[in-house]
């Protein structure tokens, strides 16, 4: 376990301390997070606690997940989103666990990021990942797998709410008419509407 210092301000301006044990796996996934941010960790947790609401809620098969991402990606990583069956709680008994690990356009798509991940494979409460490594959506209409991820997708991890933004977005290109699922030959598949 490690243990993290972090310093904010009481009620009367003054600095409060305390010391936080958490996970290895999680304590590696906030420092990538601050650094791809360009913050000290103890100003990102801050941050973070600030924004997160009433109630913060870690799994820890998250944590590993997004740690892999992270030092696969490093600061090109954006986001981790749990989407597909898993996420829609469809899975079947041989249902492998789909995950989109969105970098920015910076770090290229190859069959080396994915020939990485299995040297060292990742597993989600006992299944394994499937990971999909991506760029961020392009804006305004996104389909395929964009709009699966934007309809029923877990947000594991993203830096600087980027993420959430876009897939906001594409919601709202569902809700308006804007993109639309269709169905050839039994396979679905979302495009712009016409």
């Amino acid at each position: 376990m490690a243990r993290k210092r972090v310093t904010s301000r009481g009620p009367a301006g003054h600095a409060a301390r305390f010391v936080l044990r958490l996970p290895a796996a999680l304590h590696g996934v906030l420092r990538a997070a601050a650094a791809a941010a360009g913050l000290s960790l103890n100003e990102y947790c801050v941050r973070r606690l600030a924004t997160a609401g009433p109630a913060v809620s870690v799994d820890p098969s998250a944590a590993a997940l997004v740690q892999r991402a992270s030092a696969l990606a490093g600061p090109a990583l954006v986001g981790v989103v749990l989407y597909g069956s898993w996420a829609r709680g469809e899975a079947a008994g041989t249902s492998d666990v789909d995950m989109l690990i969105v970098v920015d356009g910076a770090l290229p798509l190859t069959r080396d990021l994915y020939r990485r991940w299995d040297e060292a494979p990742v597993r989600w409460h006992g299944r394994l990942v499937d990971p999909h490594f991506v760029h961020p959506p392009r804006e305004p209409v996104a389909g395929g797998v964009w709009a699966e991820a934007a309809l029923d997708g877990v947000v594991l991890f993203e830096r600087e709410r980027q993420l959430s933004a876009s897939l906001g977005a594409i919601r709202r290109d569902i809700a308006a008419g804007r993109l639309v699922r269709r169905v050839v030959h039994g396979q679905p598949y979302w495009t712009v509407a016409a």
